[in-house]
């Protein structure tokens, strides 16, 4: 027998599973079977790339396949494998459980499964798919959202901070009184300023998230969309959001959108982000620190398209 011969088997097998894509499609597929398109939206990978780890898998004895009509559904089983594998799996498995991609994969999963089920709902509810097409012809796709502003009191004051170009504060200026936009970056204020120059109810101010030039106790709500990311300093921005808010009227309410937390560490050069995204939870204690009195975080669905992190949303009151 040659040296390393009776290692040869268990070393193809690990070997199989070094590459994190083919490793991540299989943490997906235990927990679901899903079609190529599915898990290429879960892995937010090409199709063709999807498809070639696919094979692989499948001639290894890793992934079994079956055909429903015109789509082809794949899946790990662990019934399937042998004992030597199972415990492989397993062991590999419980490494990576509920951490890095392996917990985004997990949330893209569940957005999936969520599209289907409506798919399936309107498939078999053919009165209903008909009025959501209709609706659509009629009224666009922007109504409802918009809508929805007309809960926001129209004598609010809102902070925009951190505003970019002013995407958050155009939404904002037609349904309050007046939206301060801040940004620490000259180039994007004036972006925001030319992108608003018909808003005579938007002013502009230049300046940080952990230090915001606006008064104490002046805004009724402070949106604070995809910043922390880009903040050194996150529990001082978290003591500034509370400190701008107002305490009569019934208190303020900030809302924070940002990333889970994520391995992408290329966006440290390409973009500047300080943070490769959060844990909800500790943005929320760090709020609850800061003054305000509860949180509500909600994961918030960024469609099939979205080749991001996974994004939450905290409301939090004062």
């Amino acid at each position: 027998m040659k040296p390393g011969a009776a290692l040869s088997p268990i070393i193809e097998r690990i070997a199989m599973l070094s590459e994190p894509a083919r490793f991540r499609a299989l943490c997906v597929l235990e927990r679901e079977e899903l079609s190529v398109g599915e898990l290429s939206r879960v892995l937010q990978a090409p199709q063709s790339t999807v498809s070639r780890h696919l094979k692989l898998l499948a001639g290894a004895g890793w992934v079994r396949s079956r055909t429903e009509r015109t789509a082809t559904y794949h899946r790990l089983s662990l019934d399937d494998l042998a004992e030597s594998d199972r415990a492989l799996w397993k062991l590999l498995r419980e490494q990576v459980d509920g951490r890095g991609e392996v917990a985004a994969d997990a949330r893209r999963l569940a957005e999936v499964l969520a599209e289907r089920q409506t798919d399936s709902l309107t498939f078999f509810g053919r009165v209903a798919g008909e009025w959501d097409a209709v609706r659509h012809d009629l009224f666009g796709d922007r109504f409802t959202s918009e809508a929805l502003l007309s809960l926001i009191r129209p004598n609010w004051v809102v902070a925009d901070v951190g505003c970019g170009t002013g995407n958050v504060a155009s939404l904002l200026a037609p349904v309050v009184e007046r939206v301060i936009a801040v940004d620490q970056s000259g180039p994007m204020l004036e972006a925001a300023r030319q992108r608003l120059a018909g808003a005579d109810n938007v002013t502009f101010e230049q300046g940080a998230v952990e230090a915001l030039p606006i008064e104490t106790g002046s805004v009724d709500a402070a949106v604070c969309a995809l910043v922390l990311h880009h903040v050194d300093d996150v529990e001082a921005a978290c003591a500034e959001l509370s400190r701008v808010l107002r305490s009569d009227r019934g208190g303020g309410v900030a809302l924070v959108i940002d990333m889970y937390a994520h391995e992408r560490a290329e966006y440290r050069l390409q973009m500047g982000h300080r943070h490769l995204g959060f844990d909800p939870a500790e943005v929320s204690s760090l709020l609850l620190a800061a003054g305000f009195g509860s949180t509500l975080v909600r994961a918030l669905a960024c469609g099939g398209s979205a080749r991001g992190p996974g994004l939450f949303a905290i409301s939090a009151w004062k």
